[in-house]
């Protein structure tokens, strides 16, 4: 099984390599086959990399909006007819099941593209009058961006990020995670074909000292990252000491509320897609599932029939619905998460144990009767493995609910709307949702609070983070000045 790319690296509108970086080995999860090799980014594969950007952005953003759209929404179109051929490449790659590969990670970058094609020629300033003298304002590139994606949704993520900074007239050198490095390549391939000039678009390869370079050179006037929080804090000093714009949409430990007067099967449901879907490798899921006490036992019993009915396998094949977990670093960790549960009395209602043999596989897992403060209803675990919080009151459960670090989402079900619409307003989270989880749209602003991050992804929000405000003070009579 044999994906490499034409070369490590796409700079300046085309593939590069350099061979003295150091190696990378991208594996197929649900085998551990090796089925790439690349190579970090040298210096001097960086400095390409910026320079082109720097070099290119400039008349970039000198076009007319319409036409910068004009390109982004050629991209789109181009992803969509080679939508199998991109999921099975995602598959590859994450080890996700091809099944959601196809419906969710390059759809959703090709509707990012195509969202943010449509806005760009729609953002203008405004006017303020003053009497005889008015103000105008104009939203205005930043420059040169870097965006640092993570492994889980690699290619979502690498669209997410370049869509809004190419539409409003900026360039971006993009640092995939070295786990997942293809995607990115072949979005870079996709952007020239659609009519993107040269050097707005660049890939470099590489680990922690590669982004570590990009976001602290001179040329890069905002940085944009989804990571951990560990890795957050460290970018985000970083940016910082060179004034730089940042977003930073890092983990969580959501909230999931379940009502007692909530529909049984779709609280069910949507607590599986919150911790199950993509082996629990993202960052909004609602990892900690707090159930009323008078249907606790029918919701765990439900919970159990279904997720013991999960078929796991080779995410090649169309009926699997869990794939691997996307490295064996990953698979220990979740591990020792469940291992450290049961050590810490929590009681397992199903899973619990390795999957299909030869993979990172992991069973889906839920425990029951978790107390706030077990490991497992503190960390962020990023693997299917969820926690059942018992809970008897609404105050009790928002305030439980909000004793974290994180705020990046949360959910409430009930059949009450006032009570939904309450709860929802109480809690400490940038991301909610209200008898659903997890959806998405680009439309919609996705970020959190607290250690969750700073900014916003997605929806009109987008704009305030890859523009600046310009003011101009028109004078249209004589300068009134006392010397």
């Amino acid at each position: 099984m044999n994906a490499q790319p034409k070369a490590s690296h796409f700079v300046d509108g085309a593939y590069v390599e350099d061979t003295a970086g150091a190696l990378i080995e991208v594996m197929y999860p649900a085998t551990g086959e090796v089925i790439a090799t690349l190579h970090e980014a040298t210096p001097a594969v960086i400095e390409a990399a910026l320079a082109s950007a720097k070099r290119a952005q400039g008349a970039w953003a000198a076009m007319r909006p319409v036409e910068r759209g004009r390109v982004l929404r050629r991209a789109a179109d181009i992803i969509r007819v080679r939508g199998a051929e991109l999921a099975r490449l995602e598959t590859l790659d994450t080890g996700k099941p091809i099944q959601e590969t196809v419906v969710a990670d390059w759809p959703s970058g090709a509707d990012a593209l195509e969202y943010f094609a449509g806005l760009a020629p729609t953002t203008t300033g405004e006017t303020i009058p003053l009497g005889r003298d008015f103000v105008y304002t104009i939203r205005e590139a930043l420059g040169v961006c870097v965006g640092i994606g993570a492994w889980n949704y690699p290619s979502q993520i690498a669209c997410w990020k370049s869509a809004p900074a190419l539409a409003f007239g900026n360039a971006m050198v993009f640092k995939p995670s070295e786990v997942t490095p293809l995607g990115a390549l072949k979005l870079a391939e996709i952007f020239i074909e659609a009519g993107l000039p040269a050097g707005l678009f660049n890939v470099v390869q590489g680990r922690g000292a590669v982004g570590g370079a990009l976001v602290t050179d001179a040329r890069v006037a905002k940085v944009s990252l989804t990571g951990s929080v560990p890795t957050g804090q460290k970018v985000y000093a970083a940016a910082a000491a060179g004034m730089r714009h940042v977003t930073m949409e890092l983990g969580g430990k959501s909230p999931l509320i379940v009502f007692d007067d909530a529909s049984l099967e779709d609280a069910v449901g949507a607590a599986m897609l919150a911790n199950f879907y993509s082996a629990g490798q993202v960052c909004s899921n609602g990892t900690r599932v707090f159930v009323q006490k008078g249907i606790k036992e029918r919701f765990l019993q439900r919970l159990a029939e279904r997720s013991n009915a999960i078929v796991m396998g080779d995410p090649l094949d169309e009926a699997t619905q869990m794939g691997p977990l996307v490295s064996k670093v990953q698979l220990d960790k979740v591990l020792a998460y469940v291992q450290g549960a049961v050590a810490q009395g929590a009681r397992l209602v199903c899973g619990g144990a390795q999957g299909p043999k030869g993979g990172w596989f992991v069973q889906p897992t839920v425990f029951a009767d978790v107390a706030d403060g077990m490991t497992l209803a503190c960390e962020e675990v990023f693997g299917p493995v969820m926690a059942v919080l018992d809970f008897e009151s609404e105050a009790e459960v928002v305030a439980r609910a909000n004793d974290t670090q994180f705020g990046l989402a949360a959910g409430v079900f009930t059949a009450d709307l006032t009570r939904a619409h309450r709860v929802i307003g109480a809690l400490q989270a940038g991301t909610c949702w209200i008898n659903a989880y997890n959806l998405t749209p680009v439309e919609s602003p996705f970020g959190g609070v607290k250690a969750s991050g700073v900014g916003r992804e997605n929806g009109h929000a987008a704009v305030q983070h890859y523009t600046q405000i310009k003011s101009v003070y028109v004078g249209l009579g004589p300068v009134d000045a006392p010397y």
